[in-house]
């Protein structure tokens, strides 16, 4: 594959990365906004436990999602690596190894924190 269909995969992983993540958002928003209001106090616990199961379902998707996309960007980096003559936007993309760790790093930690936060907002 030559340089300008490495960067044009480059931004489709990008894409994805921040795709994955408009779903969990939205459903956060929702029980942010029910936990605001206090709905969680007066539902039943099978209310409780199905908001859990679906925010944990679409949390776990998003992960998953988020986490596949970043392997297949470090594979993606090894091939603007591996160009001869690469433009200084290839080079600078190829140098951000530690950072695309560090964001799956960062998805599945701030995950798991923020599935404990709806946890305990939801349960009380």
């Amino acid at each position: 594959m030559d340089e300008k269909g490495l960067l044009e995969l480059w931004n489709t992983k990008r894409s994805q990365i921040i795709s994955a993540q408009m779903a969990p958002n939205l459903m956060l928003i929702g029980v942010f906004a029910l936990a605001a209001l206090g709905k969680f106090e007066m539902a039943s616990d099978a209310t409780k436990y199905l908001v859990l199961g679906v925010a944990a379902t679409t949390g776990i998707l998003a992960i998953i999602s988020q986490y596949a996309a970043i392997r297949e960007a470090e594979s993606l980096i090894l091939d603007l690596k591996r160009l001869e003559k690469s433009s200084e936007l290839s080079k600078k993309i190829a140098g951000s190894r530690h950072l695309l760790s560090l964001s799956a790093i960062a998805v599945v930690g701030l995950g798991i924190a923020v599935f404990a936060l709806v946890t305990w907002a939801v349960l009380g």
